[in-house]
């Protein structure tokens, strides 16, 4: 049986994980891994709902080598674990904090203090064929689906990662501003830590003088993985900044001014990284650089008329992938947006994507998405709207420095100014989230 070991790039005295009461080696954690696996209840499933990234991380080994799957929902939602307990009905919920897991049965992350680190002296192995995780797509264009990741595939990830961003080479500590269930997250400051030799800060740092502060806590080189949303709170804050040697962004387009900002800021360069829950991560770049991704190691990409497929190296199979690219030598490709963000009206063509960046570059607006509603207006063209966030503008102001950006027809009829946009802990807008809104908008405009 082909086996791999739990953790790679580090040895059982190397340094996985920091808390705020100091580093975590790898032979604490799996002496923590070892004590909660014990005390888990009977169950194939566990449903981690850990917020701290150490508890997860604790979570998620304990359930490896006890031979549990883990389950990492996008959302938390009522909905999501009626569902989860319908599909898994041997699940179990491991939580860190006052959540409300309605009649799941439920483990609370216990006090580890019982095992003597010393006592670990080899590091576990995971068989490779093993369904490890099963992540779910986040909901941003329907119902979240179900993607099943086997334990070689999730190795080889981690290490694709930090061989593209050279981590391999220099490791470093990541701080996150993502969820650790989100598969961006799981990637990139889990599997990163655990197969890139890198560690990590525990926390979900959000605000951004929390950030700060956990940046400020951990050693460098320091790593901070976050979003768009994130990172352009975080310079408009105006808070000065620790000093950070990477920046990571990924779960939407970044814009080259935004990057260029936030290289200007901090002085280090700025990657993205591009994929999906279903097909894992599979390129990087750099934005200041160009518009040219460049594929993680060992991934392929095919093409069959419109749709391109993901195959190779950690893919777990062949995923068709939702998004129209152009490939390029060398393996690199150019990204032009996904199909579902496709808009034609009246025959004219442009896409999500390009409309919320011409909105977002307006002076005055904070945030905004624009959204096509699933009715006919009269006539049978179906009228754009955006939502948006920008205290300063009304909207005579915002369409008269739009009209310049875009076609008059892809306009927004209305703009619905709003206080904040429903993003997720990733910075997404679930298409859900959006439909609820404008639901509730268009409502209120009729009374």
């Amino acid at each position: 049986m082909n086996t791999l070991p739990l953790i790679t790039g580090l040895g059982l005295d190397g340094i996985v994980a920091w808390r705020p009461d100091g580093p975590r080696r790898v032979r604490d954690f799996l002496a923590d891994a070892e004590v909660l696996a014990a005390r888990l209840p009977a169950g194939t499933a566990l449903l981690n709902l850990c917020h701290d990234r150490y508890h997860f991380a604790v979570g998620f080994a304990a359930g490896l080598i006890s031979g549990r799957v883990s389950l990492q929902p996008a959302s938390q939602s009522a909905e999501t674990l009626t569902r989860i307990r319908d599909d898994f009905p041997d699940v179990v919920c491991l939580c860190d904090g006052d959540f409300d897991t309605l009649d799941l049965p439920r483990c609370d992350f216990p006090h580890l203090s019982t095992t003597d680190p010393q006592k670990i002296t080899d590091i576990p192995r995971i068989p490779a064929d093993r369904v490890a995780a099963i992540l779910f797509t986040s909901g941003t264009t329907g119902l979240p689906q179900p993607q099943r990741k086997t334990w070689g595939r999730l190795v080889a990830n981690g290490r694709a990662e930090a061989a593209a961003l050279g981590l391999d080479r220099t490791p470093h500590v990541i701080v996150g501003t993502v969820p650790v269930q989100h598969s961006y997250g799981f990637e990139s400051t889990f599997l990163l830590a655990l197969h890139g030799g890198c560690a990590f800060w525990s926390g979900k740092p959000f605000y951004p003088q929390d950030i700060v502060a956990a940046l400020d806590a951990v050693p460098r080189p320091r790593l901070l993985v976050t979003t768009p949303f994130h990172l352009s709170t975080l310079l408009a804050s105006g808070i000065g900044l620790p000093a950070i040697n990477r920046l990571l962004s990924a779960t939407a387009p970044l814009s080259a001014a935004l990057a260029a900002e936030a290289e200007a800021r901090t002085g280090a360069p700025l990657h993205e990284i591009y994929g999906s829950t279903e097909s894992g991560q599979l390129a990087s770049r750099r934005t200041t650089d160009g518009a040219t991704w460049t594929l993680l190691p060992g991934v392929r990409l095919e093409q069959d008329a419109d749709t391109t497929t993901a195959c190779d190296g950690h893919v777990e199979g062949r995923v068709a992938l939702s998004d129209v690219i152009e490939l390029l030598p060398e393996r690199r490709f150019l990204l032009h947006g996904r199909h579902a963000d496709l808009i034609n009206i009246a025959g004219k063509r442009t896409s999500l994507a390009y409309l919320n960046h011409q909105i977002a570059a307006v002076p005055g607006v904070l945030d905004a998405a624009f959204f096509l509603p699933d009715e006919e207006a009269a006539g049978g063209i179906t009228r754009l709207t955006a939502f948006v966030v920008a205290p300063t503008l009304d909207s005579r102001q915002l369409l008269a420095a739009l009209r310049p950006r875009i076609d008059a027809i892809f306009l927004p009829r209305p703009p619905i100014f709003v206080d904040a946009l429903p993003r997720n802990g990733t910075g997404k807008l679930p298409r859900s989230a959006l439909q609820a809104l404008y639901a509730e908008k268009t409502r209120h405009a009729a009374h």
